[in-house]
């Protein structure tokens, strides 16, 4: 399905009854991953889920946003479903903005709890080797930006920052890549202690994009909040271990109780 949302072509899918939940993707993903989700939950519940704009099959941004403007926007997208009462699971990128969402006065609708699977929005600390990375991109920049080097090679500043970025970066458009910049630099450690609805914390044991000590630091910080850890699985739980997601999902939200 299809809806306009501040002159942006959305595209969303929606299943089942009862009560609205909506499920956010992760950087570089779809509403396609959610599948398996969408079948535990529908049975309860109105399950919406949505490409964020600049990925599947939803417009791109005219411009490169950050994780404020991404909030905005999907406060904009549920408004449109008319709902008094909703819950919210984000996924790794999509747990940025339930965590930006969370902090917003006067929504137009109450979070009655969320469901955060591991979520991006804390910074790393930056050690020597991250340090030395940065020096060195910045030096190789100022020489490959210089206008004799342009002029002989007009690509290779795009193609050194192919060849040293992570393959979200490399795999963006221009527009995505700006926005990948602004949300991965963004720290949301300081604002974790203002949430005040229920949250569940699901992470795979061996998430090496947003590690357990991530998830650690969030269920210290929330104040209604309990992390559970799967064995054996990675950033995507829900794909590596989906019977023991499904369990877990469904006593939080008590189905089938």
């Amino acid at each position: 399905m299809n809806i306009s949302i501040n002159n942006l072509n959305i595209n969303y899918s929606i299943s089942g009854k009862g009560d609205y939940i909506f499920l956010l993707h992760g950087w570089g993903a779809n509403l396609e991953l959610f599948k398996n989700i969408s079948n535990i939950l529908s049975d309860k519940y109105t399950v919406v889920s949505l490409d964020f704009p600049g990925f599947g099959k939803s417009d791109e941004p005219r411009e490169a946003w950050d994780v404020s403007q991404y909030t905005e926007f999907m406060v904009s997208f549920i408004k449109t479903f008319d709902c008094d009462k909703v819950i919210i699971l984000g996924h790794s990128f999509g747990g940025r903005v339930i965590i930006k969402m969370a902090n917003i006065d006067n929504l137009p609708f109450l979070i009655d709890k969320i469901i955060l699977v591991d979520s991006a929005g804390i910074l790393p600390k930056k050690t020597l080797k991250f340090k030395s990375k940065i020096r060195i991109y910045k030096i190789c920049k100022f020489v490959l930006n210089s206008s004799l080097v342009k002029k002989l090679f007009p690509n290779a500043l795009d193609n050194y920052r192919k060849k040293i970025g992570s393959p979200d970066y490399s795999n963006a458009s221009s527009t995505m890549r700006q926005t990948l910049i602004k949300t991965v630099n963004e720290d949301l450690t300081p604002i974790l202690q203002n949430i005040k609805v229920p949250a569940l914390l699901i992470w795979g044991e061996n998430d090496n994009d947003t590690p357990v000590s991530d998830g650690k630091i969030m269920e210290q910080k929330i104040g209604d909040s309990g992390l559970v850890v799967l064995k054996g699985a990675g950033h995507y739980p829900f794909l590596d271990q989906p019977c023991a997601f499904g369990k877990i999902i469904k006593s939080f939200l008590q189905i089938g109780v």
